[in-house]
């Protein structure tokens, strides 16, 4: 028993929420145009229509019903203005038809004319206009119960209907009303779907871009913790062996050497200890993981793999080689391959030329394609080389150029400095 006022409290609030508002459900997502936008346009039509009906509904008000050109002009004006205000609220555009009707009905006596009865013509046509719009812009169960509503108005005056020459409707108006109301909501649920359909799309997409640079940025701290893995190995390698080059070396030099390889493998451990969880989720074997970095001594294979795959790769250098830090080398070579990735993916069956020029200062690596020669495939990448490079790039001290060259190509320049810029100091460290 105690089931039942709560049932009917709960479906009173949602009949209040449904038919007591003034703002219809949003349709269109924010950022894609939907039909709200094309209301200006639409409203047009929408008023040459309702302008007509209001003629039609006046001269049937007037006359066959019998109640005056006033009151029959106005209930034909309120008509249509609801058919034209349904497009921006629906739910008052259609309480405002459905009283009318319902007015309009209560008020016929006597006809001396065969008058449709409880909706005029015109009043059909509004009050089927009108309910299209309110299931165009509403939920479903509102749509329902509006359409519900509607239909037994008309069957509540057909039950008073004064004895005289008009003729019943009903068994045509709400089969209509019925017809309009699934397609307004058939293309409202339309709408909803694709509008969810484009959200799921966004979220998709950032979710790849925001993946995308988290692999990108892992890569480039895996290889960043094996240039320094290498060097502080070295330099731990190194003061342990020092001692025995020196004869008779001091015991401030060995306390100073041992010193110096307490620090460095503290700092390897450490540095293994914040990037192990990171190694352990990598997907690749153990034997790939810890392969050597590539260099651009490897450029010639890289080369190998890139023709296979249909491209035609050109190289000149220039320049007298000089050494590079493993950093230098690894990003260098990682540019390359990232550039002759996008040639492949946007221009496939281009030409491309890879240029290394080799400075006092530094080493300038070019990478440029020719237009591709057939329409590039559609590509599911996320759009972060260009980023990755920046970001190895700015890593080191460098600079980086990308952009379209005049014939419609590509082309990358990265300047890389011989050794990536030391650790700002602490100033206080430098003063005796």
């Amino acid at each position: 028993m105690t089931k039942w006022p709560k049932g009917i409290r709960a479906a009173a609030r949602a009949l209040r929420e449904d038919l007591w508002t003034a703002a219809p459900a949003p349709l269109s997502h924010p950022r894609r145009p939907g039909w709200l936008e094309w209301r200006p346009a639409l409203a047009v039509p929408l008023v040459l229509a309702a302008g007509m009906l209001m003629i039609l509904n006046t001269n049937d008000y007037a006359f066959d019903y019998q109640l005056g050109t006033d009151f029959g002009l106005l209930l034909a004006g309120v008509q249509s203005v609801a058919l034209v205000v349904a497009m921006y609220r629906p739910i008052p555009a259609w309480w405002a038809t459905t009283l009318v009707t319902f007015v309009a009905a209560r008020s016929l006596t006597d006809s001396r004319f065969p008058t449709p009865f409880p909706w005029t013509a015109g009043g059909l046509g509004v009050q089927a206009g009108v309910l299209f719009l309110v299931a165009l812009r509403v939920r479903l169960r509102a749509s329902v119960t509006v359409l519900v509503i509607s239909s037994l108005s008309g069957l509540v005056c057909l039950m008073r209907a004064p004895q005289t020459s008009y003729y019943q409707n009903a068994d045509v108006a709400i089969p209509v009303f019925v017809a309009a109301t699934a397609i307004g909501a058939a293309l409202r649920g339309r709408a909803v779907a694709r509008t969810r359909l484009v959200e799921q799309e966004e979220l998709t997409a950032e979710e790849r871009a925001r993946r995308t640079l988290l692999e990108e940025r892992n890569r480039i701290a895996r290889e960043l913790h094996d240039v320094v893995a290498h060097h502080m190995s070295v330099i731990s390698i190194q003061a342990q062996v020092a001692p025995h080059l020196v004869e008779n070396p001091s015991e401030e030099l060995k306390e100073n050497l041992a010193g110096i390889r307490e620090n460095a493998v503290e700092a390897l451990t450490e540095l293994r200890q914040v990037l192990g969880v990171l190694r352990s989720e990598d997907p690749l074997s153990g034997t790939v993981r810890h392969a050597p970095q590539p260099t651009l001594d490897r450029l010639d294979d890289l080369f190998g793999n890139v023709r296979g795959a249909g491209l035609t790769v050109t190289r000149r250098t220039s320049g007298e080689p000089l050494p590079l830090s493993p950093g230098v080398e690894l990003s260098a070579f990682r540019i390359v391959q990232e550039a002759l990735s996008n040639a492949i993916r946007h221009a496939p069956g281009a030409e491309v030329r890879v240029e290394i020029g080799y400075r006092p200062a530094g080493v300038t690596v070019r990478i440029t394609n020719t237009p591709p020669d057939r329409p590039a495939p559609a590509s599911p990448g996320a759009g972060h080389g260009l980023l990755g490079m920046r970001e190895r790039t700015a890593m080191l001290g460098g600079e980086l150029a990308t952009g379209p060259t005049p014939d419609g190509g590509w082309e990358v320049t990265a300047l890389l400095p011989a050794q990536p810029p030391a650790a700002p100091t602490d100033p206080a460290e430098d003063t005796p």
